[in-house]
């Protein structure tokens, strides 16, 4: 509780306060031009070029802009796209599923919970258990090696 107000949290415990304004643009100022381009401006990094492609460590994976953890090493898996895949998200409530129908396209974009930072798309063509494909952007992502936290970017 901060003030009276709860703070709404994920069944993981993490704050899912809407990260505006000032807070989010203090955060921003530390992103690259890249990194503005793809989680600000829903850019999306080249094929087989983000650094996170290749990345066999455990560990967690979160949102480079606000610090929400988004999905976990043990779901990482090689999908040929040229892009960090993941079957499953850390907590189901720090993404949220944006209808995208840019380019012609139907697709499902994936926002950080938090931040509302653009992450990639999420396609129907997984492997089991869930079938689900979350193609993520490097550039939208830090990790975090087992042991390590990342910083919380909150709306305090």
């Amino acid at each position: 509780m901060s003030n009276g107000v709860t703070i709404p949290r994920s069944a993981s415990g993490y704050d899912l306060r809407p990260l505006r304004g000032e807070a989010r643009e203090r955060a921003a100022a530390k992103l690259s031009p890249e990194e503005r381009r793809v989680l600000l401006e829903h850019g999306t990094e080249r094929a087989f070029c983000g650094t996170l492609l290749n990345n066999k460590h455990a560990g967690v994976y979160a949102c480079r802009l606000c610090g929400l953890p988004l999905f976990r090493s043990d779901v990482k898996f090689e999908s040929g796209t040229g892009w960090p895949s993941f079957n499953a998200p850390f907590d189901p409530a720090h993404v949220l599923n944006i209808e995208d129908n840019s380019y012609g396209m139907k697709r499902v974009e994936i926002r950080c919970a938090r931040c509302d930072g653009h992450l990639g798309h999420v396609f129907p063509d997984g492997p089991p258990p869930t079938h689900l494909r979350y193609c993520l952007n490097s550039a939208a992502m830090d990790f975090f090696e087992d042991g390590r936290l990342p910083e919380q970017k909150t709306a305090d």
